[in-house]
């Protein structure tokens, strides 16, 4: 079964911690929708995703929080419990589809997803709202 689909645009795959804030939400709302990071008529990174008229999916995924600085098996401490994570989350799918002007699709939180991306680009970015400058 597919939950969401989409073609060109973002797949974010979104990492909350419990220090998470809805400040961080929207620090990285605005930085997502503003990144020029699709080619122009001259093939520069010079379009944001309005620009192209671009789809996202945002999907949950707590394994981005993970420590692996003691041993080798990781560890999720970090990683924001569903009381403050799927407000943050449902925040953000929110206010990110306020900003594109169109619904953005989702995953399943918490469930066991089969997550198939094409990268048709040299674009792949992590953003941590803890480190804005």
């Amino acid at each position: 079964m597919v939950k969401s689909e989409i073609g060109k645009g973002y797949l974010i795959l979104l990492g909350i911690e419990e220090a998470d804030t809805e400040e961080d939400i929207d620090w990285l709302v605005k930085k997502i929708i503003g990144l020029r990071i699709f080619d122009d008529d001259n093939g520069v990174m010079n379009i944001d995703i309005l620009q192209a008229g671009g789809d996202i999916i945002v999907v949950s995924q707590f394994t981005l929080m993970a420590s692996y600085k003691k041993g080798n098996r990781p560890s999720w401490i970090r990683a924001a419990g569903h009381a403050t994570a799927i407000p943050l989350y449902e925040t953000f799918v929110e206010r990110l589809s306020k900003f594109l002007g169109k619904p953005v699709g989702t995953g399943q939180f918490g469930a066991d997803m089969k997550v198939a991306l094409v990268n048709d680009g040299p674009v792949t970015i992590c953003m941590d709202s803890k480190n804005k400058e």
